[in-house]
């Protein structure tokens, strides 16, 4: 027990210390996870809208493969993108291996099925007649699109919400695709796994308590938002 006590409050040094090391992996994955959601949200949100909203002769099929896609193992999509961006790859003479684009793209397409799926669940929750009274109004497709996810905005908030704790806490793509380079794409998940593997476990304790204040502060943020609106 000795060792994780030493190791507890060498983690509190680090973070009053502001110990550069630990706060570029925070830096990192704080600018990754949010590019990927900035990305997974303006995509996922209008396809959600659709797969929730509309009835088309494939949609159960389409809602399977999107439900199948959420358990995609962050390892695969991290070997799918290698495979993409390396040297012998389509896409290898844009230089995104070992970049922070590189993981963004894959933790992109991790969210991306979080988001569609929560989000259609959202939309079918809604009351039946509300699209009936847009269209009486004369609301057009945009005006329809924008009032039904307000409408279902505290679902797509939770998507939103499970897909970020879902970026944030990956390893698999951002140590295969991000290459784990200390100061360029070290994230605090593969900084814990590497520190942890070292036996150095302060930095893996700060990494992990950032992480938990971030969860808290997020979920923290959606209860507020929710409690305000019911005001």
């Amino acid at each position: 027990m000795d060792y994780i006590l030493s190791g507890f409050f060498k983690a509190l040094e680090l973070l009053l210390t502001g110990h550069p090391e630990t706060f570029s992996a925070v830096g990192t994955t704080l600018r990754v996870s949010t590019a990927s959601m900035i990305v997974s949200l303006s995509i996922g949100m209008p396809l959600g809208f659709l797969l929730g909203y509309f009835d088309f002769p494939a949609k159960k099929a389409v809602r399977t493969v999107v439900d199948t896609l959420l358990s995609l193992p962050t390892v695969l999509i991290g070997l799918l993108v290698y495979a993409f961006i390396s040297r012998r790859g389509p896409l290898g003479e844009l230089g995104l291996l070992f970049t922070e684009p590189a993981i963004v793209i894959g933790q992109t397409m991790l969210a991306l099925p979080v988001v569609v799926a929560l989000t259609a669940s959202a939309v079918e929750s809604l009351d039946e007649r509300l699209g009936i009274t847009l269209l009486s109004l004369g609301a057009n497709r945009r005006q329809m699109l924008l009032t039904s996810l307000w409408e279902a905005r505290f679902g797509v908030l939770a998507a939103a919400v499970s897909a970020y704790g879902r970026v944030m806490t990956e390893v698999g793509i951002s140590m295969m695709v991000g290459g784990n380079i200390k100061w360029h794409t070290r994230t605090m998940t593969t900084a814990i796994a590497l520190e942890t593997g070292k036996g150095e476990f302060a930095m893996g304790i700060a990494l992990g308590l950032v992480l938990l204040w971030i969860a808290f502060a997020v979920n923290a943020s959606l209860f507020f938002l929710r409690k305000r609106s019911r005001r």
